[in-house]
């Protein structure tokens, strides 16, 4: 038999189709003067949206996705963080924003990655395009066929940098999809962090970094983004912040200058913060009562989550109930990760979320010698 236990608690939305949670300008209270705006958590609920699907250029902002391709060939081994990368002569002829790459030098692609987060390096974003796919063109067909795997709504690439183009155009929604996903890695964080840094070419010659994303050093809990500007898109930026376990990502397109980029995204975060948050239920370290082993060298084996389940929506408004599923016992012999029973958060009837609960530890099952060992013992 299955033991159930049911927790009640005051909670929040799982998901955005659970509770709409989007407000207008006039609800927020924000002003937004960029030509699109979005706000949304880490898990996609859209909390604040102006024109947020409508098709425009979104310039160095574009890079979120070259970054991602590029996290994605890492992720399925065909390429590593040591690799050593040759920039063409196309990659170093590149202008806009850049580090200066020397033709057919050879520079680590930890190194090229840095530079695209940090300061935005169009030739690093060729250089790395090339390693990845052979060649640019091959990686804007990836980066493609990655916006088609994402759902996203209003894009399309033409080139891996964001300059300009004419078929190229995303949304403030799209590119917060992309920007969710991209702060997933590890690395990019590590990347993201950097305010200064030098970046050192093989001929030791250097060039200065410093990170376009101001927040990074000026909002409280600032610690991702990729601003954007070309005179056809104006002042982009989309960025993500966290305070008190909740993080949430803003996005805005075609702002006027600079400065009201940098405004428009610190004055979505402060609204974010002051109206939503979120709350972790269970995770890989929550406590959970252990299972009994039948025929087990240990009578009992703990239990874990296999993942995150956590709640988000506005402060105080919903309550949820936390449902742990476990079995009365089990048979050994046991391996670390089998699946032992689930949680589920439950509201007005309906899962909202789940999770597997897993065997911590292995439990092998006991020896002849071992019952031996209980009788005489």
């Amino acid at each position: 038999m299955k033991k159930i236990f049911l927790f009640v608690f005051a909670a929040f939305l799982l998901i955005a189709a659970t509770v709409p949670v989007a407000a207008c300008a006039e609800q927020s209270g924000l002003q937004i003067s960029a030509k699109e705006a979005v706000l949304m958590s880490e898990d996609g609920q859209v909390l604040f949206e102006h024109n947020a699907t409508e098709k425009r250029p979104i310039a160095s902002m574009t890079k979120i996705m070259t970054l991602l391709c590029t996290y994605d060939a890492i992720d399925n081994g065909k390429i590593s963080l040591s690799d050593d990368v040759v920039a063409s002569a196309r990659a170093a002829s590149m202008g806009g924003s850049q580090v200066f790459l020397d033709a057919n030098a050879t520079y680590k692609l930890n190194d090229l990655i840095k530079s695209i987060v940090v300061c935005s390096a169009n030739d690093s974003c060729v250089a790395v395009a090339e390693h990845v796919s052979g060649s640019v063109e091959g990686f804007v067909d990836k980066m493609n066929d990655k916006a088609k795997e994402l759902g996203l709504v209003a894009t399309h690439f033409e080139n891996c940098t964001g300059l300009p183009a004419v078929s190229q155009f995303s949304c403030a929604r799209d590119v917060g999809v992309m920007l969710s996903k991209l702060i997933r890695h590890p690395h990019y964080f590590e990347c993201a962090k950097v305010w200064t840094e030098d970046f050192v070419h093989p001929s030791g010659r250097v060039t200065g970094m410093t990170n376009t994303n101001k927040l990074i050093r000026f909002y409280d809990g600032c610690d991702g983004g990729k601003t954007g500007y070309t005179s056809e898109a104006m002042h982009c930026l989309a960025a993500t912040a966290k305070r008190n376990g909740t993080r949430v990502i803003a996005v805005v397109v075609g702002a006027p200058d600079s400065k009201t980029r940098f405004r428009e995204v610190s004055e979505m975060f402060n609204y974010a913060f002051a109206n939503f948050e979120s709350k972790v239920f269970l995770d890989e370290n929550s406590p959970i009562d252990g299972v009994t082993v039948s025929g087990g060298r240990n009578d009992t084996v703990e239990v874990r989550a296999n993942g995150k389940l956590a709640l988000f929506g506005k402060k105080g408004e919903t309550e949820c109930e936390l449902s742990v599923t476990l079995p009365e016992y089990v048979k050994a012999p046991v391996k670390a990760g089998d699946a032992l029973g689930s949680a589920q958060l439950i509201r007005d009837g309906k899962v909202v979320g789940e999770v597997q609960l897993v065997a911590k530890t292995d439990v092998a099952a006991k020896t002849y010698w071992d019952y031996v060992k209980d009788i005489v013992g």
